[in-house]
């Protein structure tokens, strides 16, 4: 359910103000959720919802830029814009904007290599600055550092439990038996796309059966305990965020 400043509103109440077809399918989702979602005003939803959508061509960039799934211990960066910190994580070099770093990831995408949390950390990176433009976004992003899941105090994420999963969500795939040799496999963030597609670095944009099916190749031997999709959602702070633009 929708609440804009204090009511509730009917789906078709939306239909006027909100014509983005794949916005419309997202407040489809939301409408038909017994969770309530509030917002001060149809601005402020619009907000999130186009947050949501450059989510997906975020991912979907990022997903066609040819960068390499890898480990800390190997992950590495295009050394014009960025230094590689000996944990493995990116901190952007000076005299470059926050937003030329990010965008060159997906223009030079052979360049990198990463793990999957850092994948989606550049993900809502790069949705931010398609949502916020690269003015706000050079302000509040300055001394950019990409590391797993550390994010700037301007771009807010929270976790929490529940099935109730939106275009645009970060979810996570469990692979609760995974293969000790390879415990990089013991779990995949995804982006999520609505109609059991989700995107996953290393993996690719695929259903959830394909996901499980791969990481059930990477448990231990003799292994019985099947991975999961996981009733748990990551989101980033939207209202905080309208705040920058």
């Amino acid at each position: 359910m929708i609440s804009l400043n204090g009511v509730i509103v009917k789906l078709e109440d939306l239909n006027k103000a909100i014509t983005n077809s794949e916005q419309k399918a997202i407040i489809k989702q939301m409408v038909g959720y017994n969770t309530i979602y509030y917002y001060e005003s149809l601005q402020q939803l619009k907000f999130e919802l186009t947050f949501r959508v450059n989510t997906l061509k975020a991912a979907t960039a990022l997903d066609n830029s040819g960068a390499k799934f890898t480990t800390f211990t190997y992950s590495f960066p295009n050394k014009k814009y960025w230094y590689r910190l000996p944990n493995g994580g990116f901190l952007l070099r000076e005299g470059f904007n926050p937003s030329e770093g990010i965008e060159d990831i997906v223009k030079n995408g052979k360049l990198y290599a990463f793990e999957c949390a850092t994948a989606i950390a550049i993900v809502l990176y790069i949705a931010t600055l398609y949502t916020i433009g690269p003015r706000a976004f050079n302000t509040y992003f300055r001394r950019l550092y990409l590391m797993d899941w550390q994010f700037d105090e301007d771009l807010p994420i929270y976790t929490r439990d529940g099935e109730d999963f939106l275009i645009g969500d970060v979810l996570h795939f469990k692979n609760p038996d995974f293969d000790p040799k390879q415990p990089w496999w013991r779990a995949e963030n995804v982006i999520y796309y609505g109609d059991d597609k989700f995107y996953g670095h290393g993996i690719g944009i695929r259903d959830s059966k394909t996901i499980i099916n791969f990481l059930n190749g990477k448990r231990r031997e003799n292994s019985t305990e099947s991975a999961y999709l996981m009733r748990m959602i990551t989101r980033p702070n939207y209202k905080t965020i309208y705040l920058l633009r």
